[in-house]
């Protein structure tokens, strides 16, 4: 999907949903990441995340897209915009917007590394994200020597 058909989508749903006219920019912003979408304050604009388009298609768009038309129209009726306020909560569900956006799976988070390290007098376990080098450093309970016990690839 282009800017142009964003552009066109998002003022048809402001106009569909909320008889009012969207006469701002709206954009497809690839860097955000755990947000579905963004309302700016200062230029009225509304960035929208394309993985969400591309990960749940054109209805989860839709969705997203009447949020932050909930907080575009509020703003400038000088109500209530943000997500505790009353005003925006009977908007959206007016509308049917969706609170949150769903989760996208993170390539980087479903792969985790974990490694399990030992000391070797008390016996004591540590779980560790980073592996780092063993002789450097001592257990943090007895002072003793720590050694590799096994490394775990979550996938």
């Amino acid at each position: 999907m282009k800017q142009e058909e964003l552009q066109s989508i998002v003022e048809e749903v402001s106009l569909t949903y909320f008889v009012r006219p969207f006469c701002h920019e709206a954009r497809f912003n690839h860097r955000l990441r755990t947000t579905g979408g963004r309302y700016l304050l200062h230029t009225h604009d509304i960035e929208i995340n394309p993985k969400q388009y591309e990960a749940f298609g054109k209805d989860e768009l839709i969705s997203i897209i009447k949020h932050e038309l909930c907080h575009y129209h509020l703003h400038l009726q000088k109500k209530g915009y943000q997500h505790k306020d009353k005003d925006f909560k009977d908007l959206l569900k007016q509308v049917g917007g969706a609170r949150y956006c769903k989760p996208l799976v993170d390539k980087k988070a479903s792969s985790k590394k974990q490694y399990i390290i030992q000391c070797t007098s008390c016996l004591l376990k540590y779980t560790r994200k980073r592996k780092f080098d063993l002789t450097r450093y001592a257990c943090g309970k007895c002072g003793g020597k720590l050694r590799m016990l096994k490394m775990n690839i979550d996938h």
